[in-house]
């Protein structure tokens, strides 16, 4: 894989590829990914689970420069939407794969190789035939439990009740997860002090945010 220092890389000329290297195809991932090449250092690495227009990633990536983000998402539309803003303010520091974030946990994360995963509201899948493919099952907890270092945290907000009991369950009974205190709703500083722009949009609704945070247990 290449890091940021290789941007004038070829692959820099492929229609797919013309914001590289801050998006990444989750196809074209092809063996393990080796954070220390990708972004040409060993610091600690945070994943952007299902990232949108990526507010969470260009906001985190901007005040926390000694972290590394990886943004993964689904819509590749958005994904390279959450890319371009990475882009034109050269952020060395963050990227976004497009693609099915459970393809990367399962086959190309090495295991306790980051230092925290956020998730932050997932698609709910509102029709009851559709709520099997809602992202948190007990398989996606065994990918968190993977990649996720001892010590790490797993951070996931939604506005819907419902699926937060799903979410809390799972994390809540998972043997290699410690229930932390849930984080509490603070009063936004100005327009852009959310977590994502979809928060923005529900809390100015007046919904209820759902928030929670584990902490992966020691290995054994």
């Amino acid at each position: 894989m290449l890091n940021f220092a290789s941007m004038t890389d070829s692959s820099a000329t492929s229609p797919i590829n013309d914001l590289w290297p801050y998006f990444r195809p989750v196809f074209e991932v092809t063996q393990s990914i080796d954070w220390t090449q990708v972004f040409g250092n060993s610091n600690p690495v945070e994943l952007d689970i299902g990232c949108g227009r990526g507010m969470f990633l260009f906001n985190a990536s901007g005040n926390h420069p000694q972290i590394n983000y990886a943004g993964m998402e689904l819509d590749f539309k958005e994904g390279r939407r959450a890319a371009r803003r990475l882009f034109k303010q050269q952020r060395p520091n963050a990227i976004v794969y497009g693609g099915d974030a459970r393809d990367l946990l399962g086959k190309h994360i090495v295991p306790h190789s980051v230092a925290a995963a956020h998730v932050y509201f997932p698609d709910p899948w509102w029709k009851r035939s559709h709520k099997r493919r809602r992202l948190f099952t007990d398989q996606f907890a065994a990918m968190l439990a993977r990649v996720v270092m001892p010590g790490g945290l797993v951070h996931s907000w939604t506005d819907v009740g419902d699926y937060f009991e799903v979410i809390a369950a799972l994390m809540d009974q998972h043997e290699l997860f410690e229930t932390l205190e849930r984080p509490q709703e603070r009063e936004a500083a100005h327009d852009l002090d959310y977590q994502t722009s979809f928060e923005r949009r529900k809390r100015q609704e007046g919904c209820t945010i759902h928030r929670g945070l584990w902490r992966r247990k020691p290995l054994t």
